[in-house]
């Protein structure tokens, strides 16, 4: 007899659907084509001990069991539930009939319960795209899945559940999740605050900038001077999640494995700070079956890193591509996968080896040419990239121990939603542009325009700071933010000064 079911692949972000086709017949053996890997082969062992200790077997026949397409590649042990239901409803020890109405996905354990997977979320989607009635899968996953309307999605804990329901002798009650209500309820939940930050609002000024335009950032001083307390609080001050990018960055956690079973939407910017002994494929994706990589975790949120230096040179200069074009193409001999890597880039380094240089009251006990050589570590065409060089001082003592309240983040975040309002409409017109640090040259020159003063002066400051044509675009993206945030339709003089004083930091001035 043969029966099909349902599960799926995860190709990227994306879930294609796979049909397991099961056949039992006459004779002795078990076969699994389809390009399995060892996890899916394996399932043989898991299925059998499991239903032996549910009562029930795999008949000692023939059985064949394809998946189909068979030239993609299946990983993983999430395809047990699938498999399984396919030999019960072959060898008639479950009704059929409504087995192909489902995708049914989940990890078998040897005594019936059903394990979590990754990649819920898309997986959901294709179901509700191919016209399916429902999904089951565990119960884990079930409000991950359930975000989705006009889908009915049934999670269960033992397989035993799967097997009553579709024998007849028992109901699974859809999960029902309000997606607006779960989406707003956690929206801006943030546990820090920019009123935390004692001083530094020449910092927090350079930030909010960043922030409105979605520029990329570099934050350079002496240890203990709030670099990392800064860029932490970096997300608190964004605006918030639209439903549409809380979706896609939901679809690559979930990819990932990195949603908790209470956890229906990532409702917050995401915050990745990986470690400097992060690898390459660690950083941008990859592996043998690819995996995004903490720049696509980071996707339409903040990627940190602490002590730049520390980094890989290869680890700093994969990531030169994706931050120019927000995506990331991982290709492999038989696959090809893309991840969305849309991001701020915010780093931080001492200025020296000992982390004293240019301090106010402690002296550098560097030898000559230490400061430069440490720069050097990091690439003149990824600092290209960085928006905004910002030199963080020590906060002084009588800041420190003030007592009144900073401004906070709620209303640092009004300021930058207005003007990320302004630049919607201005970019209405253009394709996945809604901020100002995604503007191609073409379109800077259109809504950049300067009078003869600002000219003259982004001119001096090229040559005396020995600029790349880059840093132009950049200084130019930056002084239209600072105008958005002060809601004027062009770029002054002023505007112009402000954003050449952020890119002082540049490796050809500093330690010099």
């Amino acid at each position: 007899m043969l029966i099909k079911t349902y599960g799926c692949a995860i190709l990227g972000i994306e879930a294609i659907t796979i049909t397991v086709e099961v056949s039992i017949d006459k004779g002795v053996n078990f076969f699994m084509v389809g390009l399995p890997d060892s996890a899916v082969k394996e399932s043989h062992q898991r299925i059998e001990s499991a239903l032996k200790f549910l009562g029930y077997k795999i008949p000692g026949k023939r059985i064949v069991i394809n998946l189909a397409p068979a030239d993609i590649r299946k990983e993983g042990s999430a395809y047990d539930l699938t498999i399984a239901m396919g030999i019960l409803a072959a060898s008639g020890q479950i009704e059929g009939g409504e087995v192909d109405k489902y995708i049914i996905m989940g990890e078998v354990s040897l005594d019936g319960t059903v394990h979590p997977i990754k990649g819920t979320l898309p997986i959901a989607i294709e179901a509700r795209k191919n016209g399916f009635k429902g999904m089951i899968v565990p119960a884990d996953n079930v409000r991950e899945a359930a975000i989705l309307e006009d889908l009915e999605v049934c999670g269960i804990k033992n397989i035993k559940e799967a097997i009553d329901f579709f024998n007849g002798h028992s109901s699974l009650e859809p999960y029902k999740l309000d997606t607006r209500q779960a989406f707003y309820s956690r929206l801006n939940n943030y546990e820090i605050d920019f009123s935390d930050v004692k001083g530094q609002h020449k910092i927090k000024r350079a930030l909010e900038i960043a922030a409105a335009g979605g520029h990329n950032a570099i934050l350079i001083g002496p240890p203990g001077s709030g670099k990392t307390m800064l860029a932490k609080r970096l997300p608190s001050i964004l605006p918030p999640l639209n439903l549409k990018e809380a979706l896609e960055t939901t679809k690559i956690h979930s990819v990932a494995g990195k949603m908790g079973k209470n956890n229906s939407l990532v409702t917050v910017r995401p915050f990745r700070s990986p470690h400097h002994t992060i690898s390459d494929a660690g950083l941008v994706g990859g592996g043998s079956y690819p995996q995004p990589g903490e720049i696509s975790l980071a996707h339409n949120g903040v990627l940190f890193l602490d002590e730049l230096p520390e980094f890989k040179r290869s680890v700093l200069e994969v990531m030169r591509q994706p931050i120019e074009q927000r995506m990331i193409t991982i290709s492999r001999a038989r696959i090809s996968v893309d991840y969305p890597a849309s991001i701020m880039l915010v780093a931080a380094m001492n200025p020296c080896p000992c982390g004293f240089y240019n301090h106010p009251s402690q002296e550098c006990t560097c030898e000559a040419g230490k400061v430069q050589k440490y720069l050097n570590k990091i690439s003149g065409p990824l600092l290209d990239r960085i928006d905004i060089h910002i030199e963080v001082v020590p906060v002084k003592v009588r800041e420190l121990i003030n007592y009144e309240a900073s401004e906070n983040s709620e209303t640092i975040r009004e300021r930058v939603i207005k003007a990320r309002k302004i630049q919607e409409t201005r970019f209405v017109a253009y394709e996945n542009i809604f901020c100002n640090a995604q503007m191609s040259s073409r379109i800077l020159r259109k809504v950049c325009p300067l009078d003869n003063t600002g000219r003259t002066l982004l001119k001096s400051a090229i040559n005396r700071l020995n600029l790349s044509a880059r840093a132009y675009d950049r200084i130019l993206k930056v002084s239209r933010t600072i105008a958005d945030l002060d809601n004027v339709p062009a770029i002054s003089y002023e505007h112009l000064s402000e954003a050449i004083h952020y890119r002082s930091l540049d490796r050809e001035n500093w330690g010099k």
